[in-house]
């Protein structure tokens, strides 16, 4: 079984379903609200732990219930605590969020999730020595995933940096991680001057551009290569990307290659859609293997 930790962020999500978007001082009348959990580190947890992975997560949440709640939730997807701590002062990270038609749009309030510190991750260090892979995404503070890519890098750890939310990197941290998996706009942010096939050619196989139902990007060091996305009837593709990132991480640490990894990665992002909430949908292994989809040579377990 491989051994997966995500550093990163914990929230609950607030969901507001609508047939549009309010425009500046308008009220519109919603179709529906729910409350789920999310954060896109809790989500990529969520996700490698009901494939199969052993999942430890690290990350910072407030004191408050809603704290409590994503730290049972964790739990109950059997998920390793040890190394998410409650902090006082700050709530619990949130993310306000209005789906239109299957598509959402988000305001994301990190509360807690800015409290991870240095000396959290140091006391974190046999989890992350003992990890196959390491994934990491924008929602914590910079110098800590940038620290934490240094570890990583130091000691021969693979990662998977998912830059979401989009913020400009050091181009020493894009060389030292192993995978960079930006949605088209995040690569827009990073690499403004380049367009996505130059981007590609100049960080092969390490650079992955995930865009939507045009599917995936990457560059195998001789040519560009596109994986088709699976096309299905979204309900809610809040928690795709993360579930992709989760995905991939476990087909990658179970001993597929790029290639396969990203078509099992989309495969996992197709089915979660179908279902409400950002980890409402995220499959089992065995939901996996029951796609008319699922590909027998993958033989994960």
């Amino acid at each position: 079984m491989s051994k997966i930790t995500v550093v990163g962020s914990l929230s609950t999500d607030f969901v507001v379903s609508a047939d549009k978007r309010p425009e500046i001082g308008e009220t519109i009348t919603g179709k529906d609200f729910k409350t789920t959990f999310g954060g896109k580190g809790a989500n990529q947890a969520v996700a490698a732990a009901r494939l199969g992975s052993r999942v430890s997560m690290i990350g910072t949440v407030g004191t408050d219930l809603f704290g409590q709640e994503i730290i049972a939730n964790l739990k109950n997807n059997q998920i390793n605590t040890d190394n998410v701590e409650s902090v006082t002062g700050l709530p619990s990270g949130s993310a306000h969020i209005t789906v239109v038609d299957g598509d959402n749009s988000i305001v994301y309030i990190p509360g807690a999730n800015d409290a991870i510190t240095h000396e959290q991750v140091i006391s974190a260090s046999r989890t992350i020595e003992e990890s196959d892979v390491v994934i990491l995404q924008n929602e914590t503070p910079l110098e800590i995933i940038e620290s934490l890519i240094d570890i990583c890098f130091q000691k021969g750890i693979q990662t998977i940096y998912n830059p979401a939310p989009a913020k400009q990197i050091k181009q020493e941290t894009i060389e030292k991680v192993t995978f960079l998996t930006p949605n088209e706009s995040e690569y827009n942010v990073l690499f403004p001057q380049l367009s996505i096939s130059e981007g590609l050619k100049k960080h092969p196989n390490k650079l992955i551009v995930t865009m939507g139902s045009k599917g995936v990007y990457f560059n195998d060091g001789s040519k560009e290569v596109q994986i088709p996305s699976y096309l299905v009837q979204p309900v809610d593709t809040t928690g795709a990307g993360d579930t992709f990132n989760g995905a991939f991480g476990v087909a990658l640490t179970s001993g597929l290659d790029m290639e396969s990894s990203i078509r099992f990665g989309n495969l996992a992002a197709a089915l979660s859609i179908q279902t409400f909430g950002a980890q409402g949908g995220m499959p089992t292994l065995e939901e996996m293997k029951g796609s008319a989809f699922y590909e027998k040579e993958w033989n994960l377990k």
